[in-house]
């Protein structure tokens, strides 16, 4: 194509292309963002052209750097501010830092209330889920228990059994009375129609798509999706983790067989840094801004737990999810277990990985043997062999799909949410986790993933390395393009 632009009639557009395209990657170097991810994205422009540029403006921009999601001035997030820095001042007498397990992750605390304002709570009822039907009853009891306000904030929400279930009862509330508020992502949600939305809107529910993709608005924003799952009933109940509302989650999936995940359930202090994120989210999406104190109504909870909710994405400042993975990593001490169902580490995770693993660490990598998604796959199996050769573990799970996003460390340490290990979470979607902890959880977690590995199978280094050679050509053809995805 290149030859065609500079023949004939097309030569001086071939040399305004040529500039364009020059001063294109002029700008993505000037980012400063990941090597491989701007060494990608020039190659893409130079070799293909015309189409090069069109899935730049539509797949490449960093959105970050250029602020274009900043949500500052908000009450409730200035409120979250000053409570950081004084949770700062105040970390080092809490009782709680005399326990050598919570004091070996300080610093991570410390990071996730410097890096995103991630209040700690302490006082905090903790339900853990990783059966669709269990978390689903749950989410329907709580949202018919609901006298003021139901919240929720979905990728998908799939027009199908539980979809309805959920929908009819979301119109049964408003038609009580309750607030009732909705945001999805308009492409995890693209095939939800009017037919599904329009008799929540008529029963009075407010509802919003997020990031709508409509041409010509918002299309160069396809890429920066709501990948959150949050519900929050009253301020004082809330439902976060992996399942998105679809019944896949119950029933499974033809082909692929059961669909693992994780959802955490949460009574208590935390439920408030989970109603903030919906109501930031609300005032983007509505630009209407709640501020009232009934959504922050006093939580009676005695247990003790520790949590973080973390947030990242295009309108954070930083990579929080990604730093604190990189942290807990990078200071484990006994064990590092992980459940991913996408994995494309950037290139700081990938040697902390093996950093820790060579360290003697004992590093265990939970993956699908089947996915959803083939190119990502290929890409994910690319790492494999690296990792081996450094010690770390590799599972594949073959008992359906494992998507649950997990990640233990130490006996102490705990991750469920949202996020995946990969890219595409680290950099461009919304997402949210809950950092737990808490000895008794994370134990619980790790004995469920340890008996997860019985349902897996492994490989050797040996075995991985006597596979054929053009499965090894083709994951590393997909990791090339990795960041692009």
């Amino acid at each position: 194509m290149w030859s065609t632009l500079f023949s004939g009639d097309y030569y001086w557009f071939g040399i305004i292309y040529l500039v364009t395209v020059l001063f294109i990657i002029v700008l993505i170097v000037q980012q400063k963002g990941d090597p491989l991810k701007t060494i990608t994205w020039s190659l893409v422009l130079l070799l293909i052209p015309i189409i090069g540029i069109i899935l730049y403006f539509y797949f490449g921009q960093n959105y970050r750097r250029q602020k274009i999601f900043n949500r500052k001035g908000l009450s409730d997030m200035e409120r979250m501010r000053d409570f950081s820095h004084l949770q700062i001042q105040e970390l080092p007498q809490k009782s709680f830092l005399k326990n050598p397990k919570i004091k070996s992750k300080q610093h991570i605390i410390t990071l996730l209330i410097n890096n995103s304002k991630s209040l700690l709570s302490e006082r905090n009822k903790l339900q853990i889920f990783s059966a669709g039907k269990e978390a689903f009853d749950y989410i329907l009891n709580d949202i018919a228990s609901a006298r003021h306000h139901v919240h929720l904030e979905y990728y998908i929400i799939e027009d199908d059994n539980i979809g309805r279930k959920v929908r009819d009862l979301l119109i049964q509330k408003a038609r009580e009375g309750v607030e009732v508020r909705v945001i999805y992502d308009d492409v995890g949600s693209w095939k939800l129609s009017k037919k599904y939305i329009d008799p929540l809107i008529e029963a009075g529910v407010e509802i919003y798509p997020f990031l709508p993709v409509r041409f010509p608005y918002f299309t160069n924003k396809i890429n920066y999706r709501n990948h959150r799952k949050i519900v929050v009933i009253d301020g004082i109940i809330a439902h976060v983790g992996g399942m998105n509302i679809a019944d896949r989650y119950i029933v499974g999936l033809e082909g692929m067989g059961q669909w693992k995940d994780m959802q955490l359930r949460i009574e208590g202090e935390a439920v408030h840094s989970l109603q903030v994120i919906f109501l930031t989210d609300w005032y983007f999406v509505s630009n209407i801004a709640l501020n009232n104190d009934i959504y922050f109504p006093a939580p009676n909870i005695n247990d003790v737990h520790l949590v973080q909710i973390i947030t990242s994405g295009p309108d954070s400042d930083w990579a929080s999810i990604m730093q604190a993975y990189f942290a807990a990593i990078a200071t484990a001490t006994d064990h590092i277990y992980i459940a991913t169902p996408y994995f494309i580490p950037n290139e700081s995770i990938l040697t902390a990985l093996k950093t820790a693993a060579l360290g003697g660490v004992d590093v265990k990598i939970m993956l699908p043997y089947q996915s959803d998604s083939r190119l990502v796959y290929w890409s994910t199996l690319s790492f494999v062999g690296e990792l081996l050769e450094a010690g770390v573990k590799i599972y594949f799970y073959h008992a359906g799909f494992n998507h649950a996003k997990l990640m233990l460390v130490d006996g102490i340490f705990a991750s469920i949410g949202t996020a995946n290990m990969d890219i595409r979470s680290f950099d461009q979607n919304f997402e949210v986790n809950a950092i737990i902890y808490d000895e008794e959880i994370t134990q619980f977690l790790e004995s469920q993933f340890l008996a997860d590995i019985d349902e897996c199978y492994t490989y050797t280094l040996d075995e991985w390395n006597s596979r054929p050679w053009w499965l090894n050509f083709r994951e590393s053809f997909a990791r090339l393009m990795s960041p692009l995805f």
